[in-house]
């Protein structure tokens, strides 16, 4: 066994994989006026309703760098508010909007329509999202 064939590599496919997977939700999300990274923001909020930028990078696995243009888009579109935290001013808190909150109910479906696209069962999807969040949470203690 080559060490360096492609077909060797776990990389490749879970990058090809996480490709494909965007291209999926592209559709999804375009009716929604969502690009991918906003769609898991709003999750985020959709979840907690008020949550700092430092918590969402936190859970996405994103920087504030990323993250600050996108929730600026997400504000000029009216979904979230963003609010330097009064106890903490290097805190912002990024809070959902009644618009944001109304979107939710359009986004209830997309993962449904997801899961229709994708070659497995519900009970195997689940099986790998758990695989998948304890890598993520083993290289994070890491």
């Amino acid at each position: 066994m080559d060490v360096l064939h492609l077909s060797n590599q776990l990389c490749f496919p879970l990058y090809a994989l996480s490709r494909q997977i965007t291209n999926l939700y592209r559709p999804l999300l375009e009716e929604l006026d969502l690009t991918y990274p906003q769609y898991l923001v709003m999750l985020v909020l959709w979840e907690h309703k008020q949550v700092s930028v430092k918590e969402i990078g936190l859970q996405l696995w994103l920087d504030s760098g990323t993250l600050t243009p996108l929730l600026k888009r997400l504000e000029q579109k009216g979904l979230v508010k963003r609010k330097r935290d009064t106890a903490d001013e290097r805190l912002v808190q990024i809070s959902i909007t009644s618009k944001g909150e109304q979107l939710r109910e359009l986004a209830v479906r997309v993962p449904a329509a997801l899961r229709k696209s994708l070659p497995m069962g519900a009970g195997e999807g689940k099986q790998l999202v758990k695989q998948l969040h304890e890598i993520l949470n083993s290289l994070a203690e890491n």
